[in-house]
């Protein structure tokens, strides 16, 4: 007759477990951006002629073969003259150069090829090509939550979701989530336009501030219920929660009644 009890027990706290590891993801993801963005940001006006001169190197090495040895570009890839210090930054730091896909796909967020250091001199180089946006140091202010939230409503959720999931945005190409950019990437983006992303231009620093304190806020927002399936909407949330639920009742009548039937006989 105690069969049953300890594993029911175990159950409960492995569920007791999950949800405590969801709730703490949150705060850390956003201490780890924020920590990440003033790094970047710490470095957008420390270029030197040293700096230069070492990220010249590296691109002759990495990164000439696509790009042209002054970055002119080529067939393989298109010139970086004139994209600043914040392309060349979003692009490295997020991972997406160099590309490592087929020719013809979209270019995907994965780990930077580079260290810090490396980084820095070759922004610095890319950055001494020609005149485009430097590296934003912008500012995240709970206060400009709600007007961060009309302008990406307005702007940004048509591709990225309104809770800045990601989407399909036609063509084969995604938007993706925004649940690891940093303040600073956020920023970029949106003076550089990557991939399908179109230049807001007409944003103003404030509005930009306003924008990225808005993804900020919704990458510290605990995930009321249980663990989120990636904040898509209630109608595909609740059949994944149906579909989890009658599965978990049906293992434990399983589990419970082949334990009641071996104390019977």
């Amino acid at each position: 007759m105690t069969g049953p009890m300890p594993r029911l027990r175990l159950l409960a706290l492995v569920l007791l477990a999950a949800g405590a590891v969801g709730a703490l993801l949150p705060g850390a993801m956003a201490k780890a951006n924020h920590s990440a963005s003033l790094r970047e940001a710490s470095h957008s006006s420390l270029a030197s002629d040293s700096d230069v001169n070492a990220g010249h190197a590296v691109f002759n090495a990495r990164c000439a073969t696509c790009h042209g040895d002054a970055g002119q570009g080529t067939a393989l890839g298109p010139s970086l003259v004139g994209v600043g210090g914040a392309g060349a930054d979003f692009e490295l730091r997020t991972g997406r150069m160099p590309f490592s896909g087929s020719p013809g796909t979209q270019a995907v967020r994965k780990p930077p090829a580079f260290d810090d250091a490396t980084i820095r001199n070759l922004v610095a180089y890319v950055a001494s090509l020609g005149t485009g946006p430097p590296i934003p140091e912008p500012r995240v202010d709970t206060a400009a939550v709600s007007a961060g939230q009309h302008l990406f409503i307005a702007n940004c959720a048509p591709c990225h979701g309104a809770t800045a999931r990601g989407g399909a945005v036609g063509g084969g190409a995604l938007a993706p989530p925004l649940d690891v950019a940093t303040p600073v990437q956020v920023a970029e983006a949106m003076l550089i336009g990557p991939g399908e992303m179109p230049v807001f231009s007409s944003l103003s620093e404030t509005d930009r501030n306003a924008v990225v304190s808005y993804v900020a806020y919704l990458q510290t927002q605990p995930d009321p219920g249980g663990v989120s399936i990636g904040g898509i909407g209630p109608v595909p949330e609740g059949f994944v929660g149906w579909v989890l639920g009658l599965g978990l009742i049906l293992v434990v009548v399983l589990v419970v009644g082949r334990d009641w039937r071996g104390s019977r006989a």
